[in-house]
């Protein structure tokens, strides 16, 4: 009976993991580029009484064996990297990607990546996010810019000084993993390779699998808030039940404990 009290726990524990992942989903629901998580789960080791196939009385061999489950254990987490709802910002600097790709930033001299398109001119006049970090390849904006204009491949023209014809300044690369999900979340709407997502490929928007580029828009998580609040529902009424196996356990070694006294 011992054994029901802890694969009732993993299970138990499996859930609070659940429930902290949802948490975290909700927190977010609001964050520019923000990936939902889900948990992967799988069972433990089984105790084999019996294997499949074993001789039972002679030239009959049984059809089924007789295992018991030790269990579950969450074996990891997938950022699911489906499009996220687009608003119309109106703002010259907002960028959604619309598809596949991530813009490529600068952190400290270290390389990483981001969905967020709410970029900044900095006072170096260099194109940066909302926290300061350099986009990649570096974009300069002359001081006199009057408007800004981003296409769909990227390419970013403007009209300075009391110039008539706008004139192209540099082009907004994007990058792309082969495992996307395999990408290491570092905060701050930042993620980083890893040797699961594979080494970065880059590209121009619109070819070669990458998504295009919208500007005046940001793309915001892809959270939907009643598919959390319906998994946060049964995670809860998992985590019950399991702790209701833990309490049927204990009420049976008090009626075997009572009937040996």
């Amino acid at each position: 009976m011992l054994r029901a009290f802890s694969t009732a726990a993993t299970g138990m524990t499996a859930q609070q993991t659940v429930v902290d992942t949802i948490a975290n989903n909700l927190a977010n629901i609001n964050t520019v580029g923000f990936k939902r998580s889900q948990v992967d789960f799988q069972d433990l080791m089984y105790l084999r009484l019996q294997e499949a196939g074993t001789e039972t009385v002679s030239g009959v061999r049984a059809p089924t064996g007789f295992e018991i489950g030790s269990g579950v254990r969450p074996a990891s987490t997938l950022k699911v990297f489906s499009q996220g709802e687009v608003e119309n910002t109106g703002r010259d600097l907002d960028v959604a990607i619309m598809g596949d790709g991530f813009f490529q930033v600068t952190v400290a001299g270290v390389t990483r990546y981001t969905r967020d398109g709410s970029l900044r001119v900095n006072d170096e006049g260099q194109l940066v996010t909302a926290s300061g970090y350099y986009l990649e390849p570096p974009i300069n904006i002359p001081q006199d810019t009057r408007t800004i204009a981003i296409g769909e491949d990227g390419t970013i023209n403007v009209l300075t000084g009391s110039d008539s014809a706008p004139q192209q300044i540099g082009q907004i690369q994007l990058v792309r993993f082969v495992n996307p999900s395999g990408l290491s979340s570092e905060g701050g709407n930042l993620l980083s390779e890893t040797a699961g997502s594979g080494p970065a490929i880059t590209g121009t928007a619109g070819t070669e699998g990458f998504g295009l580029l919208r500007q005046n828009f940001l793309e915001r998580s892809n959270v939907q808030m009643v598919s959390e609040l319906v998994n946060l529902i049964t995670a809860q009424r998992a985590y019950e039940i399991n702790s209701r196996a833990i309490r049927a356990g204990d009420e049976m070694l008090q009626i075997a404990n009572r009937l040996t006294s």
